[in-house]
């Protein structure tokens, strides 16, 4: 008998504290129903690792979140990465993969930590700030657009642009609503600033538009591949550096051991996806009658991931719940596994790294000034404001 347990992953107390409801998914068994959703939900680290690799069962094409494409049509396109199986996928992710390559990022380091310890420098002369605003925002939005290729015009609406791409992940509810009444000109935008002439030369953006050139990619895919780093790229590094700022404001001694070495910041920023998981939960559909730990799961079954329930299991992790930013993250699922994993993750990666890296030099404190304020999506868990003070070292 599958457990069946009421818990609403979108209701406003679950997004307010929905620790108390990953543990109870956790722990009722590897594989539960849902009554609210009417699906299957597992939170065991070893069973969402499992259903991600298994890409061919458990296929991403019928769509990452509630609806089944198969009888449901999306509100908006597929994912052109996101939501495809091999061989389209395989190819398409060749493309972003030598765009976003390890060299390419290698390269960008000097500016993204110019522009990082650019930023340490301004905010210290304003000492009182709101850490979500001026940094987990401000930040990705300069570098992350830069390395794009983007005009500088526009940028503020890569924020609601991936609100909504996240949100419709979800059921038909409010937040859904809201953004779909934001969304034709933000689309409408994005699509504009996807094609070639609007991209700068030289930049990530550019390289994907080339690939087309060289016949690794349609023309008419180029500007769909641009679009899909656009909607993607900035929402979970937004949220894994506040994630980063809030916990290490929190836990002062955190902040301490970073000051005393700032080479903790990698570490700091992979904890801190870890801990909170800016990607909450993610969906597969069956794509043929299998068994997942032992039970039978039909043809069509919809089966919610919950990532941050794995990433804090206490079968993979000693001591879950702590925040450490020493400790050896690596196995977390904050960025996917297997074939569908971020394929942005290096770049937030560095961006996390370099930033919290300045901060780590130059601040000796950062101290909690007023209530934090969290930002409510379908999918994403992060804070929409968080004022602190800046202590300079």
């Amino acid at each position: 008998m599958i457990p069946e347990l009421d818990v609403d992953p979108y209701a406003t107390a679950f997004f307010d504290d929905p620790y108390p409801s990953h543990t109870a998914v956790r722990e009722a068994a590897p594989v539960v129903r849902l009554s609210a959703l009417g699906c299957h939900a597992i939170g065991r680290h070893a069973e969402v690792e499992r259903v991600m690799r298994d890409w061919e069962v458990f296929v991403s094409s019928r769509g990452v979140g509630l609806r089944d494409y198969k009888t449901d049509p999306p509100l908006r396109g597929p994912s052109m990465i996101l939501e495809m199986d091999p061989p389209l996928h395989t190819r398409r992710r060749s493309v972003l993969n030598q765009a976003l390559a390890p060299a390419v990022v290698r390269a960008l380091r000097p500016r993204f930590v110019a522009a990082a310890e650019a930023l340490v420098e301004r905010l210290l002369a304003v000492g009182e700030i709101d850490a979500i605003r001026d940094i987990a925002e401000a930040y990705p939005l300069t570098v992350f657009p830069d390395a794009l290729g983007m005009e500088p015009e526009g940028r503020e609406n890569l924020l609601p642009f991936g609100n909504f791409v996240f949100n419709s992940m979800g059921p038909d509810n409010a937040l859904l609503a809201a953004s779909l009444a934001e969304l034709p000109p933000l689309a409408a935008w994005a699509t504009r600033q996807s094609q070639r002439d609007r991209l700068r030369p030289g930049s990530i953006g550019m390289a994907i538009h080339a690939a087309a050139d060289r016949g690794e990619c349609g023309h008419d895919e180029a500007p769909l591949l641009v679009r899909a780093l656009l909607s993607a790229g900035v929402d979970t590094t937004v949220n894994g550096l506040g994630a980063a700022l809030y916990n290490l404001a929190r836990f002062p001694d955190q902040w301490a051991a970073l000051h005393d070495d700032p080479g903790l910041a990698r570490g700091a920023f992979e904890e801190a996806v870890r801990f909170e998981s800016p990607v909450q939960t993610f969906f597969r559909t069956v794509a043929r009658d299998t068994e997942l730990a032992g039970v039978a799961l039909l043809e069509g079954s919809k089966v919610l991931m919950f990532l941050a329930a794995a990433n804090r299991d206490p079968r993979r992790w000693v001591d879950p719940d702590r925040f450490d930013i020493t400790r050896n993250a690596a196995g977390h699922v904050g960025f996917g596994v297997g074939i569908h994993m971020c394929v942005g993750q290096i770049l937030a990666r560095l961006e996390g790294e370099a930033m919290l890296a300045a901060l780590a030099r130059r601040v000796r404190a950062v101290e909690i000034t007023g209530a934090p304020v969290r930002r409510y999506n379908n999918t994403l868990r992060g804070l929409a404001s968080l004022p602190v003070r800046l202590i300079a070292a």
